[in-house]
This record gives C-alpha cells, sequence and structure tokens, in this order.
C-alpha cells in the first residue's frame, strides 16, 4: 500500500513596498528563496533614487555609481545585472581637479594626501566613532589639511559639514572615495540599464509587480497575500505608512544641477571643491560625428555634447540659489566658456534623500532598526545597515529578507551565492 504523498507546502507570500534599489533587492532575493514575492511601486516607473531621466539628457538625482568593492557589487555581477560599464580612460582619470583657496589644482595639498592617498600610513589609520571627524583629523594634518579632506569627502556624503560627523563614518568614505584606482564604476545608459536588468530577473523569478499602486495602510494589502512585509522606501515615507514617529535619522539637503554643454576639448574630467562641500563630474560625452569620443559614456548625451552633473551640499539656513551659486563658480574654473556652450539645464533639491549620516557617538548599528515586528522589516539608505550610500539600501535589504524568511531563507540565499559565484 503506498501512502499518500505528503503537500507540497505553499510558497511563503512577501510583501515588497518600493520598488527601488531596495525593493528589487529584496524581491530578487525573496523570490530566489522560493517565496511568491509581490512588489508595489506608488510611481509608474521602478527605480527609485536610481531612474534615470528618459529623452536625449539621462540624468540621474545626482551623480550616481557603483562602487566595485562593494557587497551589492558582487551580488550583482554574479546575477549578471551590472551589464556594460563606461570606460574610465587615463586621459580623463588624469583631468580631476580641486578647488583650493579660491584657485584650481592638479593634486590636493600634500597634507590633505596623507589622509586620502593609499600608500600614506594614516589612509588606513581608524578613527574613533565618539569624536568628530574635523577634530580627529586636525589634531594628525592641521585644520586646513581637515577641512579639506572632510570637503572632499562629500562626493560620498552629500552633507553640508562632514567634519562635524562621526571620524570612522568619515574616515571610511574617504577612504573609498579616494582610492587608486578608483571604485566608482559607471553602468553604460546610467542606472536605468541595471534597474531594467533586475526588473527583467524579478520577473523572471515570478515576482508580481505593480505600478502605479501606493499602499498608504498595511491593512489595505490583501488578506492572505501579505505574509511578511519589507517596506523598501524612504525613511519619512516608512513613517508615515508605518505610523512610527521613532523612524527619524539624519540625512543631506543638496543643491543638484545637471547641465548639457557643448564639447570642448580640455575641460576637466572632475572637480572637487575643497574649500566648501561640492562635486562636478563629466557623466558622459555624445559620439562626435567625425570620430568616437574618448568619454566615459557617450550614450548620455546627444552628439558633440557631453553632460555635467553636480552636486552642492546645503546647510538648513541655506537656499537651492546658494548651492548653484557656488556649483557656478566652479564650472568657471573647470569648464571655461561653459555658459555660452549650455544646450539643457536642469536644477533641484535633494532633501533628506542622500542616506543617513551618523553623528559622534553614533553609528549605523544605532539607526532604526530592520526589524520592526510583527512581521514588518525596513529596508532603505538610512536604516541599521553597513555601507557605502546605495549600499545601506542593499544590505538592508538582503538583512530584511533573511529576518523574514528565518532559516530557510538565509540557506537559500546563501546557496545560490555559492553556485552562482
Amino acid at each position: 500500500m503506498h501512502r499518500p504523498l505528503a503537500p507540497i507546502p505553499a510558497p511563503t507570500p512577501v510583501t515588497v513596498i518600493g520598488g527601488g534599489l531596495a525593493g528589487l533587492t529584496a524581491a530578487i532575493t525573496a523570490a530566489e528563496a522560493g517565496a511568491k514575492v509581490t512588489l508595489y511601486e506608488a510611481h509608474h516607473t521602478l527605480g527609485g533614487r536610481a531612474r534615470t531621466a528618459e529623452g536625449p539628457y539621462r540624468t540621474n538625482e545626482g551623480p550616481h555609481a557603483l562602487y566595485r568593492s562593494g557587497p551589492h557589487w558582487t551580488w550583482l555581477s554574479q546575477r549578471d545585472l551590472i551589464g556594460p560599464l563606461a570606460p574610465l580612460p587615463l586621459l580623463e582619470a588624469t583631468r580631476l581637479r580641486f578647488h583650493h583657496k579660491g584657485t584650481l589644482r592638479r593634486t590636493p595639498p600634500l597634507a590633505v594626501l596623507k589622509l586620502t592617498h593609499p600608500l600614506s600610513p594614516l589612509t588606513h589609520q581608524p578613527a574613533p566613532t565618539d569624536t568628530d571627524f574635523l577634530t580627529w583629523a586636525t589634531e594628525r594634518v592641521g585644520e586646513d589639511a581637515a577641512r579639506a579632506a572632510a570637503n572632499f569627502s562629500a562626493v560620498a556624503l552629500f552633507h553640508h559639514d562632514p567634519g562635524s560627523l562621526s571620524a570612522a563614518f568619515v574616515r571610511e568614505r574617504l577612504r573609498r572615495a579616494a582610492s587608486l584606482p578608483p571604485e566608482a564604476r559607471y553602468p553604460r545608459g546610467g542606472w536605468a540599464s541595471v534597474v531594467d536588468r533586475m526588473a527583467a530577473r524579478a520577473w523572471n523569478l515570478g515576482v508580481r509587480m505593480e505600478t502605479l499602486a501606493r499602499v498608504d495602510s498595511l491593512a489595505a494589502i490583501p488578506n492572505g497575500h501579505r505574509g511578511p512585509v519589507v517596506v523598501a522606501t524612504s525613511l519619512d515615507s516608512a513613517r508615515r505608512l508605518l505610523r512610527d514617529d521613532s523612524l527619524t535619522w539624519p540625512s543631506g539637503r543638496t543643491a543638484l544641477i545637471d547641465l548639457a554643454v557643448r564639447t570642448r576639448r580640455g575641460d576637466a574630467f572632475a572637480v572637487s571643491d575643497l574649500d566648501a562641500p561640492g562635486w562636478i563630474e563629466r557623466g558622459g560625452l555624445g559620439v562626435s560625428p567625425r570620430k568616437h569620443s574618448t568619454a566615459q559614456d557617450h550614450t548620455l548625451a546627444p552628439a558633440g555634447e557631453q553632460l555635467l552633473q553636480g552636486q552642492f551640499p546645503i546647510a538648513p539656513h541655506e537656499s537651492r540659489a546658494d548651492g548653484i551659486t557656488r556649483a557656478e563658480r566652479l564650472l568657471d574654473l573647470g569648464f571655461p566658456g561653459w555658459r555660452e556652450r549650455v544646450t539643457w539645464r536642469r536644477e533641484a533639491t535633494s532633501n533628506g534623500r542622500t542616506g543617513a549620516v551618523d553623528l559622534p557617538g553614533t553609528s549605523w548599528r544605532d539607526r532604526p532598526a530592520v526589524d520592526r515586528g510583527d512581521g514588518v522589516y525596513l529596508a532603505g539608505d538610512q536604516v541599521a545597515a553597513p555601507g557605502l550610500l546605495s549600499e545601506v539600501s542593499f544590505n538592508s535589504a538582503l538583512a530584511a529578507v533573511s529576518l523574514a524568511l528565518g532559516p530557510a531563507g538565509r540557506r537559500a540565499r546563501r546557496a545560490l551565492d555559492l553556485k552562482q559565484g
């Protein structure tokens, strides 16, 4: 007599709210572990802050890069989700300029190099959590160089006063932003190309993705379909959705400027402001009608034009106009004649959308916890997970899914990582 087969357990339903990098990472990871995933996105397109503008000028919300030593680089690579990368020719890398004491320089001050150069002993010296960066760095290289180094770190901080933040927090970001060879890599076609590949991966794994589907209350999710919930939104949106006033953490406020200008030989590749936090980089050139450009990514702008993107952190009492004024001064130095070459321009302000910053005495462990109880988990760039910029979103998404699905989810993810690695 044959015993009846044991029923196959139904897949665990998992709900993901938010279709940015954190939400897509959570959806893919949960589906790889066998969960039945439904993702809700309030906008008509996926990507969150990683959206790339449509049209001839393919911009993101501020300069975006993948750091090749980060955890999401490995995860995306294992799944073939990064795709083609824009080249960084040596000639372009030599055109990095530094604004210091009112002049444009080819190299930062020697004292700054003591804190940033990979061969300097200070570069790998640990910094304390409970001391601000300016105090810690001043004791080692003097106040002038300490301020310049703090301002240079703003490229990975989007904060108006990096020197006031935790020394350990700023030190790690400074080390990675100044690494040689550079860690930053740029997906060809902008971040939308990565988002599209992640969405395709999720679709092929059976993830149900609903756009234009804003979730204002967890009670609105149909019974029997909810299961564990990963809230992968901004912290402000999560606070309103979960009605939890404790979901707060400091972030930056940044003036963003995007410009398309006609190509001109000799323009800087990037300009870092060491007198005040600010950064402008050349995101790409259009292909010249006469020859192939050596630019980073010729898909970002029409032929004969180059795309410039800048971010200038602004203090609470400052306006966007204050940040744009600083940007224009830096443009005058690094991109002569840019005003007469402009073919397109856009300005914006990013409020609290630039990731967490840690004040002295705090670290990522003190941010809002991933596990909110009752089967609800947070993912995003301002929650309790380590990493640089978007890596926090990625790490928190993996943590959320591991907690939501328990040991089975962790085992499945580890097995898949080993198989694909």
